[in-house]
């Protein structure tokens, strides 16, 4: 009978401990419905990744009838057609078509793609490393806190607009064997962004870990054998997510603007690959004639920044443990 009831009493409290981490769950989705802004920008970026995702496979299926050819051809193929060059938007190009005659929207999606994939990478590796530095250096104080520490304000202090543009220069031209162009100028963007961006999320960090690890559970787990590696990675980093979250948001936006950026001034993904940073490039030279090349990508990024920003804004109060739950 004692070990029936221990068994019963193990399972009501497991059970409770889902019912609460559910609850949780829904309170923070909760809050972030609340924010009206926040969660219309949720829903913004669910579209476009959405678009960018399956838009250029649904408009590689569509053909429409050409004029000047007397035919059916492809809607949406990303090839130069000189013949339609910088044709405003119309029932036959919805968004136009820029200097070679290339479907802008096609192209916009696509550039979306790359744009969006490389911001997600050097946020997602920032973070990595930021929040893993950053609680090693908490835990354990002393030289290894200094050293660290040391390390991130250089990293912090260094010019970041001239070494960015002096990395990407010299790489952007060499090549990965074995990897499409375009993809090694991805991955050495990724590499430099994420190579000076991992201080913040450090800091963040360590201050989390700072405030915990003289707490009652960490003294516990040190009493029960566990490793100071399995006392950081399952009880200090969970702990400094939800404010690593919301800097991980807020830093997507930036990403987005250093990336479209630097191929705006050249120093990005070249063409034709396209991005929404050198497809504002390609339109310079015709803003007045055709001013939808240029007011298009510039629309995409300023709605995503702006969408990642509010969204950012809202997972900040939503994860706020002084709010009232």
């Amino acid at each position: 009978m004692s070990v029936a009831k221990i068994n019963l009493d193990e399972l009501n409290n497991e059970a409770l401990l889902v019912e609460e981490h559910e609850s949780m769950i829904s309170i923070y989705w909760g809050r972030l419905k609340r924010h009206r802004l926040a969660f219309i920008s949720l829903i913004v970026l669910a579209l476009i990744i959405l678009g960018v995702a399956i838009g250029p496979l649904i408009m590689g299926q569509m053909t429409y009838y050409n004029v000047q050819k007397d035919a059916y051809v492809n809607y949406a193929r990303d090839t130069q057609d000189l013949q339609s060059k910088n044709v405003s938007p119309s029932s036959d190009h919805f968004l136009g078509t820029d200097e070679l005659g290339r479907d802008v929207l096609f192209r916009l999606l696509i550039a979306g793609r790359l744009s969006l994939t490389i911001s997600l990478s050097v946020v997602l590796i920032q973070v990595s490393i930021g929040i893993f530095l950053g609680a090693v250096s908490g835990f354990y104080g002393g030289w290894v806190d200094s050293l660290i520490q040391r390390i991130a304000e250089f990293f912090i202090i260094l010019p970041a607009l001239p070494l960015l543009l002096t990395l990407s220069s010299i790489l952007r031209n060499v090549r990965i064997p074995g990897i499409p162009p375009e993809w090694s100028q991805s991955i050495f963007i990724i590499v430099i962004l994420s190579f000076l961006g991992w201080p913040g999320s450090c800091r963040l960090s360590r201050g989390v870990v700072l405030s915990l690890r003289n707490q009652q559970f960490t003294e516990a787990a040190k009493a029960l054998g566990m490793s100071d590696l399995g006392i950081i990675t399952r009880h200090m980093i969970p702990n400094a997510l939800p404010p690593i979250i919301v800097l991980a948001t807020l830093g997507l936006g930036g990403v987005i603007l250093t990336e479209s950026a630097l191929s705006f001034l050249g120093f990005g993904i070249n063409p034709p690959v396209a991005t929404w940073g050198n497809m504002l490039q390609n339109a310079q030279t015709d803003m007045l004639t055709a001013p939808w090349k240029a007011l298009i990508p510039g629309f995409f990024i300023l709605i995503s920044v702006l969408a990642f920003n509010y969204l950012g804004d809202g997972l900040r109060d939503a994860l706020d443990p002084r709010l009232k739950l």
